[in-house]
């Protein structure tokens, strides 16, 4: 007895009523987790795609999920089911992109090719890149550099360094081997190449006039052989 009160139950809770953890028949209660369900492959691509879009368009700390919800038709809460943050959604685009990308120059760089059919295939892919992956292109240009100082992003600096070396390796080999001109400022080049090239994501638009391989050789030719009419 519980003194001046009713009688309790063994567990010390009056007889009718639930006691901690139970249901209001007693039985002991269990709390639902929301989890996540598999989209179709499709489906999300489809979600990733315009997540891609909107981090492009107003960048990553101003996009909420609400604002990438609302472009691909479905609710906020919705979008928890596939993805579990925003974080983890820029995380599956710039790490898809970078997959792709360096399945491509891994290939280029095994290939045996001399100096410059290595410059020509690295720009090549590269605008196939651009291609396939515009919006993951300019998330990569305009928020890399801060996002590479979050663990989960650092392998956003390691592709850096890499893509660094194999384009200088590749303009170094070039020189010593009497490809490209001994007076050329190698590192200059890299920047040159590296940002002229990439910056097509600003203006490129899949299923334009111009396909990736015209682009890049229209590209090439006036990198390589100048603009200049020669005698």
């Amino acid at each position: 007895m519980i003194p001046g009160g009713r009688s309790t139950g063994d567990d010390g809770t009056a007889p009718g009523r639930p006691g901690p953890g139970q249901d209001q028949n007693g039985h002991v209660a269990t709390t639902k987790k929301k989890t996540q369900v598999s989209a179709s492959p499709e489906r999300r691509r489809e979600l990733l795609g315009t997540a891609a879009e909107v981090f492009a368009a107003h960048g990553y700390n101003a996009t909420t999920v609400r604002r990438i919800a609302d472009e691909a038709g479905m609710l906020a809460g919705s979008l928890y089911y596939h993805f579990d943050s925003k974080e983890s959604i820029l995380d599956e685009i710039l790490s898809a992109f970078l997959d792709e990308l360096w399945a491509g120059y891994d290939a280029v760089l095994a290939a045996g090719f001399g100096p410059r059919e290595t410059i020509e295939a690295l720009v090549t892919e590269s605008f196939r890149e651009i291609d396939r992956h515009r919006a993951a292109v300019a998330i990569y240009q305009k928020e890399s550099r801060h996002l590479s100082a979050q663990p989960r992003f650092r392998y956003l600096a390691d592709s850096q360094q890499k893509f660094e070396k194999a384009w200088l390796g590749t303009l170094e080999r070039g020189v010593a081997s009497g490809a490209f001109r001994d007076d050329l400022d190698v590192r200059l080049t890299y920047r040159f190449v590296r940002d002229t090239v990439w910056v097509a994501a600003s203006w490129y638009r899949p299923g334009g006039r111009h396909s990736p391989e015209e682009i890049a050789r229209q590209y090439l030719s006036m990198v390589l052989d100048g603009i200049a009419v020669r005698d």
